[in-house]
């Protein structure tokens, strides 16, 4: 039987981004909505917000709503001047990683040089084949289906060859209607039929790895 494809999620799956990172990258955004749209705190919060909620990403509303120019939003929400130091993550990843079998992909809605550094902060960036992230998904990130289907073209992948490890239940039912495996990273009770196998750490993962690859 073939190796599956692993498709990683980065934030707050391979890493914990909201102890420093989420925070930070937050309030860039609040910042960068009102110095660009001339509008008080209260209004980018709720902007900020809103937009995450009906497109998946802030910045989707924003490009379509405010014309705002993509590559500089990105390049200026997620500038850090200590992003090592907020990197929060367990040294043993990188062994779980090159211990299990198949190809791995990174599949981030976050800006390539953003998920770039954070893998190699956390000296895992060899562990996998590429990093696919939302300039490479043209803006349209996940849970949206064009997101999938770019990666998918890109690496000429079938949707019943991958699994998709993530911790946003939205991401994994899109990955499942597509015919994906998924794994659900979270420490709540309880999972919905749509998630395959429910992991309270991505350290778990190679332990899970027989059950998901006979069901592939």
């Amino acid at each position: 039987m073939s190796s599956p494809v692993w498709l990683f999620d980065l934030d707050n799956t391979l890493h914990n981004a909201s102890a420093h990172i989420f925070p930070h990258i937050n309030a860039s955004m609040t910042a960068y909505i009102c110095e660009q749209l001339n509008v008080d705190e209260t209004q980018a919060n709720h902007l900020r917000m809103q937009y995450w909620q009906r497109y998946g990403a802030t910045l989707l509303g924003l490009v379509r709503h405010h014309n705002v120019d993509p590559a500089h939003f990105l390049a200026e929400t997620h500038r850090f001047d200590r992003l090592h130091d907020m990197v929060v993550f367990d040294r043993a990843l990188r062994h779980r990683l090159e211990h299990l079998p198949g190809r791995k992909i990174v599949f981030s809605n976050g800006p390539s040089a953003y998920a770039r550094s954070v893998l190699s902060i956390m000296g895992i960036a060899r562990c996998f084949d590429d990093v696919f992230a939302v300039e490479n998904m043209r803006l349209q990130p996940k849970p949206q289906a064009g997101a999938f289907r770019r990666l998918l073209r890109a690496h000429r992948l079938q949707p019943k060859a991958c699994i998709l490890i993530e911790d946003s239940l939205e991401n994994l039912r899109a990955a499942k209607r597509l015919g994906m495996k998924t794994v659900w990273i979270d420490r709540s009770h309880g999972k919905p039929a749509y998630v395959d196998v429910k992991l309270s750490s991505v350290l778990q993962l190679p332990r899970a790895a027989s059950k998901l690859r006979s069901t592939s």
